[in-house]
């Protein structure tokens, strides 16, 4: 029986209304799509958080979004849990248990990390994994299910930009970079990958990586046609990458996550 079930979405617009009125793109509805049909049920519970985002405000924009998406085009049951309803743990366990996807948003991955480990939500979140619950989310919310990330730094200058390493839940052992493609990205990873000697994940929007207990495959945007997922690690002081293959075809877990000069 296949129950852990993950999908790590890089990133990609989800039609949100902009600050100017417009809507932006829908890009990851293939993605979307995938989740659901995880569940192999015909009308699943969609379960959102979005604890990476410290305003309640823009956690409640952020469901009202995502219930667009998943309640009225994806036929799901929809609830959201918010970082303000950790305390309760009787109302957590009773949404876990309710769902069948758990969806976590983007925002600030070392922000959510802090606050699930401080609640005990991480233990939660694995347990679920392990009980076949579909985990997924996007940015941050697919970042934090590897051993660390490449996550950005804040700052005033939106021209400036930083990278740093954050550890995360250490599910899938490995270090994950979203938006691999934005200016910074791919040579902040590079440096970090040497410092933690773990294979490298690196995706660009519009890509995601789905993982079946020990296979995987990559799922890409009908929308974003210039799609890039690479493997990256350094062996014997020297960098080795590779572009992992984009097909619709399960392929085994430990060789995308294992340095080819050991076998």
């Amino acid at each position: 029986m296949e129950k852990r079930k993950l999908v790590a979405i890089s990133g990609g617009e989800n039609g949100r209304v902009l600050e100017s009125g417009m809507c932006a793109p829908y890009e990851t509805k293939s993605i979307d799509e995938e989740i659901v049909k995880l569940t192999e049920k015909e009308k699943p519970n969609f379960l959102f958080l979005v604890h990476a985002q410290e305003s309640l405000e823009i956690q409640e924009s952020y469901y009202q979004t995502m219930k667009k998406i998943y309640g009225d085009n994806l036929n799901c049951n929809c609830q959201d849990l918010k970082s303000s309803e950790l305390d309760d743990i009787l109302n957590v366990k009773e949404k876990i248990e309710w769902a069948d996807i758990i969806y976590e948003g983007g925002g600030d991955t070392a922000l959510m990390i802090k606050l699930w480990q401080e609640k005990g939500f991480d233990k939660i979140l694995f347990d679920a994994w392990n009980n076949g619950k579909v985990i997924c989310g996007i940015s941050a919310g697919a970042a934090c299910w590897f051993t660390s990330c490449n996550s950005d730094v804040s700052s005033n200058d939106k021209n400036n930009f930083s990278f740093e390493s954050v550890d995360c839940l250490n599910w899938i052992k490995s270090h994950f970079t979203p938006h691999c493609t934005e200016k910074g990205r791919y040579e902040s990873t590079k440096e970090q990958l040497r410092e933690n000697d773990l294979v490298g994940i690196m995706l660009s929007n519009g890509c995601a990586i789905e993982i079946k207990n020990d296979k995987y495959k990559l799922i890409t945007s009908d929308v974003i046609t210039d799609v890039l997922a690479l493997k990256a690690y350094w062996k014997n002081n020297e960098y080795f990458e590779e572009k992992i293959d984009l097909n619709d075809k399960y392929m085994p877990l430990k060789e995308l996550l294992s340095k080819k000069q050991d076998t």
